[in-house]
């Protein structure tokens, strides 16, 4: 641990933690010295990953919750406080893909499900740890997006609209911030490589991807005092703007 990082007793709720992003971000925090709070469905994976992290058990927690579900999350707040007292940073990783189907083929099934994992996940993250933060007069969060929100491809609708909905929503959080020592900010991904093919088997198609270290990076730098003015961002991390 590096016992003068700036993230030292931060704490830092990783929603969707035991995904391949998840694990790298809650490991990059967990060596700054932060407290990692692990929230996602399986607690046995959120138990692996937090026995993985080489800190103390007091340093780190586990809850396995529905992100979708408002009571769920209003829980995982007061365990949060009951456990470490405060909140400082949010990086909200929940949310899946549906699409592959022309309009007329969609199901409104589809996209009730793409807005309830991307829009009301986020909707009740925000609700919940977004007044401690402004408490604290200090906080981050941090949503991953796709470049589909801000130009819609075909055939891709569920996603896109969701996506298109979180985004509008970090959006409106951020104005509404303003000044109080918290930001909100977006990273646009086109696909997350967590196997690393663009630099093991390097092609036209993945050359456009981002690894979860890459992204983990630009979390880290966004979570640093060093990003203070970058409030309302939609950070492009796919090779171009």
């Amino acid at each position: 641990m590096n016992e003068n990082s700036e993230f030292t007793n931060r704490v830092v709720v990783i929603t969707g933690a035991a995904g391949g992003l998840g694990k790298v971000v809650a490991q990059q925090f967990a060596s700054r010295g932060a407290k990692v709070v692990l929230a996602g469905r399986s607690n046995e994976k959120l138990e692996a990953l937090g026995n993985s992290l080489g800190i103390p058990q007091d340093r780190w927690m586990s809850a396995a919750v529905d992100l979708t579900n408002e009571e769920d999350v209003h829980g995982l707040l007061t365990n949060v406080l009951a456990t470490f007292k405060k909140v400082d940073i949010l990086v909200h990783l929940v949310g899946g893909w549906i699409g592959g189907k022309p309009l007329g083929e969609v199901k409104a099934d589809d996209v009730n499900e793409m807005a309830r994992q991307h829009i009301l996940s986020t909707f009740f993250a925000a609700q919940a740890f977004v007044p401690k933060l402004v408490e604290n007069n200090w906080g981050r969060i941090i949503v991953i997006s796709s470049p589909s929100a801000g130009n819609p491809p075909a055939n891709n609708l569920p996603y896109t609209v969701a996506k298109a909905g979180q985004e509008a929503l970090l959006l409106t959080l951020a104005e509404e911030l303003k000044g109080s020592g918290v930001t909100a900010n977006i990273i646009r991904v086109r696909a997350i490589d967590a196997n690393h093919e663009k630099e093991h088997n390097p092609s036209s198609k993945n050359a456009v991807w981002t690894t979860p270290e890459e992204i983990t990076d630009m979390i880290m730098f966004l979570c640093s005092e060093s990003a203070g003015m970058v409030n309302g961002a939609r950070i492009p991390l796919y090779g171009s703007p």
